[in-house]
């Protein structure tokens, strides 16, 4: 089993880390097929030349649970955070191999909620494809970790993140203020069947593709915090 000290270590410090083998490829494969089966006709779904993209994955595709949670992942999680945590976001996001889509550094600051209320230190709202978002106050945020699932060899030809290492201990910062010319820069290749795990408020981006080669990553936020009466998570159960 995965050394797990030096994982809580460097998410502790870094706001990242890198953990190889946690499926296989039978796994792997399987996944891939039931994505591929699943109904893109929803408004959930967004495809282009660009970006093919699920949100609300787990609705959409609910068979892909047990295959993703596997002993080896429930292990990771519960060694890392404990068990009081369950899943609040998730979505898949397939780059194809001509994507000409970039993302640029930025903090992951809003979260999906099931309606619009209005609450103090909840700011910015939105509402796109049937689902609302909001930026709550920072220890909301501070409470969440992201699990990138990997079902592609990805590096920073075909799109891997960049990262600023330690930026998430510097709570919500304005990108306008950031010299990102000046800080150290990383790029987070992640093999197939690996994940990446991060804190949201880590800066991070992502490169166009230049190899040629597929990104498929299945995205996963977890939080161990109830939000106030008259909201709820939206993808919480």
């Amino acid at each position: 089993m995965h050394s797990m000290t030096r994982h809580k270590e460097s998410i502790l410090q870094n706001g990242f880390t890198v953990i190889e083998n946690i499926y296989t490829q039978e796994e792997i494969t399987e996944l891939s097929k039931i994505i591929d089966n699943a109904n893109p006709s929803n408004d959930t779904f967004r495809k282009s030349t660009d970006l093919f993209a699920i949100r609300q994955f787990f609705k959409e595709v609910a068979d892909a649970k047990t295959i993703i949670f596997n002993d080896l992942l429930k292990s990771v999680i519960n060694s890392l955070f404990g068990d009081d945590y369950f899943v609040v976001k998730s979505i898949y996001f397939d780059k194809p191999e001509k994507s000409n889509w970039f993302v640029s550094y930025h903090q992951d600051l809003t979260i999906s909620v099931n309606k619009k209320v209005d609450l103090q230190g909840y700011s910015g709202w939105t509402h796109k494809q049937n689902q609302f978002a909001v930026q709550p106050p920072v220890n909301i945020l501070e409470s969440i970790f992201t699990i990138r699932i990997h079902l592609d060899d990805t590096d920073g030809h075909n799109g891997a993140l960049k990262i600023i290492p330690s930026s998430h201990s510097n709570g919500v910062q304005r990108i306008d203020d950031t010299d990102f010319a000046i800080k150290e820069e990383q790029i987070c290749s992640v093999p197939a069947g690996g994940i990446m795990i991060m804190r949201p408020l880590l800066f991070h981006a992502s490169n166009r593709t230049t190899n040629n080669k597929r990104r498929r990553v299945i995205h996963i936020e977890f939080s161990n915090q109830c939000l106030p009466e008259g909201i709820l998570w939206s993808e919480a159960s």
